[in-house]
């Protein structure tokens, strides 16, 4: 798709148990930063993690539970403004007390929304959610457009897509099996619904005044990765990997005192659409 950049592979370990590998891409003819990380972690289960996972440290000492956790996390940002960022994680976590969860998601977070490019991934999402289960659309994307809520800036990151959360069999009425391959069908649907998004857009001109807005919107992504993503926080809170963990953040952005977009402007007509509870599949 980018025609021009490789990714770079590092392989890395856990001093605690397990590892993972970080691909990172950059400088490229569509990508200006890109990121795939797969890990898959294990061992005693940190008090950090305990209180997450269980609302508790009282019921184990963190010796006694064993966990194991795996994922892949892709974040991709683009040289050309009117290219959506895009951003995927599936993950499964189990713990030897015996319960285990999928989580992850897919959103996508344009510089410029573009209605007809928005509705599309949408319905990409809704496809897979509609093959596994009735409800599934209906919940994960009012859970996404909560979930990345910039709430001191009263605004979306983006224009959402789905996210979930501990999803087992006593949540869903499904088996692991069954919920595996919901997971496994969402992987497979990203590659292709973003192809579709840079094609569209990859061409489209652009100058000083779109880049200068591009840096403006990177800033929120930031802010939001920061402040209130639950991921980075646990993983710099609990001693995690540094590079990998921030593997998300575009390669630059600015911030200016009390900006304010124009009225009427491209970037305006952005701004209003980045609220909760657009019913994209129906625009």
């Amino acid at each position: 798709m980018d025609g021009l950049a490789q990714f770079e592979e590092e392989i890395w370990t856990r001093e605690a148990g397990g590892g993972g590998r970080t691909r990172v891409i950059q400088n490229g003819r569509v990508l200006a930063k890109g990121g795939v990380n797969f890990s898959a972690v294990e061992g005693p289960m940190p008090a950090e993690l305990m209180k997450t996972s269980l609302g508790t440290e009282a019921e184990y000492a963190p010796s006694d539970l064993q966990f194991y956790a795996t994922g892949v996390s892709i974040v991709l940002h683009t040289n050309n403004p009117m290219v959506p960022i895009i951003h995927m994680n599936i993950r499964y976590f189990e713990m030897s007390n015996g319960k285990w969860w999928f989580g992850g998601g897919i959103d996508l977070t344009p510089h410029y929304v573009i209605p007809a490019l928005v509705k599309d991934f949408h319905l990409r999402m809704k496809a897979v959610c509609d093959s596994f289960h009735a409800n599934f659309h209906t919940r994960f994307k009012a859970w996404c457009d909560e979930y990345f809520f910039i709430k001191h800036r009263h605004e979306t990151r983006g224009v959402g897509g789905i996210f979930f959360d501990r999803l087992d069999e006593a949540s869903e009425g499904m088996s692991k099996e069954q919920l595996l391959a919901f997971i496994i069908a969402l992987g497979d649907a990203f590659v292709p619904a973003y192809n579709y998004q840079v094609a569209q857009t990859q061409d489209l001109p652009y100058g000083e005044r779109e880049l200068h807005w591009q840096a403006l919107r990177r800033s929120r992504y930031v802010e939001f990765n920061l402040v209130w993503d639950r991921g980075t926080k646990f993983g710099l809170q609990t001693d995690g990997r540094t590079e990998s963990i921030l593997m998300s953040m575009p390669p630059s952005a600015i911030w200016e005192y009390n900006y304010q977009p124009e009225v009427g402007s491209p970037e305006a007509e952005t701004q209003a659409w980045l609220r909760k509870g657009v019913d994209w599949v129906n625009y």
